[in-house]
């Protein structure tokens, strides 16, 4: 007891917990969708085109952290916003579009931040997460926005779950497809931004896949895919904080490399 209670003590591992648990549900419950659907690029290129956001965010609020997030999260919206609108209106796959916003968004980061000073210090936390620096605001933050996302996947599930089997049937029964992918969209920006927050751009597309991956692994229907991918993801959170807080290695990582650990040990029994 005293292994789990130790750490409690202190409110910037509380804090860190909490958070971690509520974006490792979200990114398990949305990125479900993300496996199914063939879309696993489209979260590693919304992790590297927030980064104009992040710079834009970091000069005009002195480098704030909380007001950084919101900015890196209105750039997303908008990149998914515009990866939506080139792919239906350009005639382009959605890989391609999604590669060129993603290329154009992440070159126009790279130029926004070499441009300041002192800078490319404070990207560290960006790249990594910084987990234990989670404040009360971020934290309400997180919740609402893993909440947010979590709720509104299961009140769609219905619609969201057809058109992502069989698209056509979707539309001979008018579901609004579009729109469903428009909201697919949306619900990835959001957890991937507040997968940043917890454990970084680098390893955010691994908190969005790894655990659904477990899940698409060992389970034979949708419900038990989101399901199992849930409970990799949030014990993914909850022991590697507690192996991160007694080994001193990064949180982000511990937690991204006990999520892998799960994934390889399902291979032998996936179904």
């Amino acid at each position: 007891m005293s292994f789990l209670l130790e750490p409690l003590k202190y409110g910037f591992f509380v804090r860190a917990l909490i958070a971690a648990l509520a974006a490792s549900a979200a990114c398990a419950t949305v990125g479900s969708f993300v496996i199914l659907r063939g879309m696993t690029f489209l979260g590693d290129a919304l992790a590297h085109a927030v980064l104009p956001g992040v710079a834009v965010g970091y000069v005009l609020h002195r480098g704030n952290r909380s007001a950084v997030f919101y900015w890196a999260l209105g750039t997303a919206l908008a990149t998914s916003f515009a990866i939506g609108t080139i792919g239906k209106k350009g005639r382009l796959k959605e890989d391609a579009a999604i590669g060129v916003v993603f290329a154009g968004m992440f070159a126009l980061g790279i130029a926004l931040i070499s441009s300041v000073r002192g800078y490319a210090v404070d990207l560290v936390h960006f790249l990594f997460g910084n987990l234990l620096a989670v404040s009360p605001a971020d934290l309400w933050l997180i919740l609402g926005l893993s909440l947010g996302v979590i709720a509104l996947a299961l009140a769609l599930w219905k619609e969201l779950a057809l058109v992502t089997f069989d698209p056509v049937f979707a539309r001979t029964l008018r579901l609004p497809t579009e729109a469903m992918r428009y909201l697919l969209l949306l619900l990835v920006a959001i957890t991937v931004v507040t997968a940043l927050r917890v454990v970084g751009v680098a390893l955010s597309l691994a908190m969005l896949v790894t655990p659904p991956a477990t899940g698409y692994l060992l389970a034979k229907r949708l419900p038990g895919m989101v399901a199992l991918a849930n409970v990799f993801g949030i014990l993914s959170g909850f022991v590697g904080l507690y192996l991160s807080y007694y080994l001193g290695i990064a949180p982000g990582a511990a937690v991204v490399l006990l999520a892998t650990g799960f994934f390889l040990l399902s291979l032998p029994f996936r179904r």
